[in-house]
């Protein structure tokens, strides 16, 4: 019997939150523990296909895995082990076009990733920060939904009005075998500010209802912190960050990634990293 790969899209419909470093250090992080992990970048800004050094370039990347459903000659092997990635390389938005005037453009990539979903664990899917063509065929390939959200009043307010609003915008997929998933969100980049605080206290009891079913906050906060910073410009996920100086084991950001996956992914077993981890 073969397993069916978890399908993770990070989505805002606001620049700036953090999706692609999400991404990276989500997907590093499910590698090291043992997952086979597969990248997506569906962002016509590549950011997350520069996140970490490639070990195997893959002549194609996303556009030939949407239209010509290649499966086979899109997919990079990154240097760190089990952990693939398929580069964002439309720099002008033309993929955006094409499914935008295709009778199953935005389900199309479901159905691709189908075909492959048995090689892989998770499959963790990146996004623009713009509602469009393309996005909307990420967030209807995947099983569940991830937005960070930065602790402030504009923030929250477009996340109210564009991301759950392409959300209610997506809902007829279903009737395409294209159900919307479930929303996590989760705030990112918390500063230790009375303000901050404030717009978090109030994003959690007057935005985000319990009562709304399809929608749920995390109780992990993830830290404005120049460990993020760092782990991008050493080409790691944040849980392999090298600091300049020792760091207590519950201050180093590998704490806060673990009690986000064992809060948006309960069944991952999270004792067990690679003997390599550094």
């Amino acid at each position: 019997m073969t397993c069916k790969s978890i399908k993770i899209c990070v989505v805002s419909s606001k620049g700036g939150t953090g999706k692609t470093t999400t991404v990276a250090n989500l997907a590093g992080l499910l590698a090291d523990l043992g997952h086979r992990v597969l990248m997506i970048d569906a962002d016509v800004q590549p950011s997350l296909s520069a996140c970490f050094a490639l070990q195997a370039r893959a002549e194609g990347g996303l556009a030939e895995l949407i239209i010509a459903a290649d499966c086979e000659r899109t997919i990079s092997a990154t240097v760190h082990p089990d952990l693939e990635l398929v580069r964002s390389n439309d720099p002008k938005g033309d993929l955006r076009t094409w499914i935008l005037h295709q009778v199953d453009g935005r389900v199309r990539l479901k159905h691709v990733l189908e075909r492959i979903e048995d090689r892989y664990d998770f499959i963790v899917l990146d996004t623009q920060g713009a509602i469009g063509p393309l996005q909307d065929a990420a967030v209807a390939a995947a099983d569940l939904l991830l937005s960070p959200i930065s602790p402030d009043i504009i923030s929250s307010r477009e996340f109210l009005r564009g991301t759950l609003g392409m959300l209610e915008h997506l809902r007829p997929l279903a009737r395409y075998d294209a159900p919307v998933g479930h929303l996590y969100g989760f705030i990112n980049k918390m500063q230790r500010t009375n303000d901050a605080r404030s717009v978090v206290q109030a994003l959690r009891q007057e935005v985000f209802a319990p009562s709304r079913g399809d929608i749920s906050i995390l109780d992990t906060v993830v830290p404005e912190a120049v460990a993020y910073r760092e782990a991008v410009t050493q080409g790691v996920p944040v849980h392999r960050w090298r600091p300049a100086r020792p760091v207590a084991p519950d201050a180093h950001p590998r704490a806060t990634m673990l009690a986000l996956v064992r809060e948006l992914l309960p069944h991952v077993q999270t004792e067990r990293f690679r003997s390599d981890l550094n």
